[in-house]
């Protein structure tokens, strides 16, 4: 099997995103919401989760940071499918347990 290009972790191409290594795939790190207690700025930083507790400081240069709880929402178009016929409840739906 080949060498996949900057499979470690480095740049494949101007632009491209830095890979994770030893995959095709790109190198996604979590991003962090912070909150400036000296000037009120909110920002966001990318980094690895190994980094999560370092010192963050604001695009003011303020190291008086505090992380934020982020919140994802996640929807879908597809909606649960609906039980059909008169399943007994249980721990399988009754379809199995008499």
């Amino acid at each position: 099997m080949g060498a996949v290009p900057g499979a470690a972790g480095g740049l494949s191409g101007a632009g491209a995103l830095p890979r994770a290594r030893g995959t095709a795939y790109p190198a996604v790190m979590p991003r962090y919401d912070y909150r400036c207690r000296a000037c009120g700025q909110t920002f966001e930083i990318s980094r690895p989760m190994s980094a999560a507790g370092d010192i963050a400081r604001c695009p003011e240069g303020h190291e008086d940071t505090v992380k934020l709880l982020s919140t994802v929402a996640v929807t879908g178009g597809a909606a649960a499918p609906r039980a059909t016929g008169g399943g007994g409840g249980g721990c399988c739906g009754g379809g199995c347990c008499g």
